[in-house]
């Protein structure tokens, strides 16, 4: 065997690994061998070679109904913790803004083609819009969407049309939502990627002043009205100018 395919084999074997870990979710924190079989398409034996070098290293936890996340995880957790999560000053100002104008609040960065909640704020009402913390959310629609991609080269804005269902043609639309974004320094979306959920975006800019994060207000669209649209860019610009003024270079901050 060459040391190329060797080295293919290697990379193989970890995103089959990665893919396993990844079936676990809240709504799923179980999960047996002939599941991942199922889910992954790959042979049993494969399955369990894998499964038992996960549970070997602590990132898998055999128990009687199935495998579950392994306290190896916990020092990953930890470090992601730290690496992410936003100082006490910004908290605060996210919780004054959710407070302030009763609807969730989001900050987002992107990874590849799609965008990743970092930090949440949730609303005080009921009826609200939530998305945890490091769920992925795709970047071919929402107002988010149209802030982080602003720098995005032609190739990153291809590949996000692509993902999304309308095809490679989306690439003319996201590009006018984009330069009406950066015009009107907002974006705001009206159930395009979700039937009645509605958002409000804001750039947050890093210190060679090219957009490093988004900040949002969401919620059900029935309060989206023109009026508060306009009234929730003017806090979450303020808001932002705040942060912009500190340097926000997350998550070197």
């Amino acid at each position: 065997m060459t040391t190329e395919s060797a080295d293919g084999q290697g990379v193989r074997s970890i995103q089959r690994a990665l893919d396993i870990l990844s079936l676990l979710s809240e709504d799923r924190p179980l999960i047996a061998v002939r599941d991942i079989v199922a889910a992954t398409g790959l042979a049993k034996t494969t399955v369990i070679r894998i499964v038992q070098t996960l549970e070997q290293s602590g990132l898998l936890w055999a128990t009687s109904s199935g495998y579950m996340a392994g306290p190896g995880l916990w020092r990953w957790a930890h470090l992601a913790r730290r690496g992410w999560e936003l100082p006490p000053e910004t908290q605060r100002l996210m919780r004054e803004l959710a407070s302030r104008e009763r609807e969730t609040v989001n900050v987002y960065v992107v990874r590849d083609i799609v965008r990743v909640c970092i930090a949440q704020q949730e609303s005080p009402q009921p009826l609200r819009h939530v998305v945890h913390v490091g769920d992925e959310l795709p970047l071919w629609a929402g107002a988010s969407a149209k802030i982080l991609l602003r720098n995005a080269s032609p190739a990153l804005l291809e590949r996000v049309a692509r993902s999304s269902p309308y095809g490679e043609g989306h690439v003319r639309k996201m590009r006018e939502w984009i330069d009406e974004a950066a015009g009107a320094g907002f974006a705001a979306s009206h159930g395009e990627r979700e039937n009645g959920l509605s958002a409000v975006a804001v750039p947050i800019l890093g210190r060679s002043g090219n957009v490093v994060a988004a900040l949002t207000l969401s919620g059900p669209t029935v309060r989206f009205t023109e009026e508060r649209v306009a009234e929730f860019a003017k806090s979450l610009g303020a808001a932002a100018d705040h942060l912009n003024e500190r340097g926000f270079d997350h998550p070197l901050f």
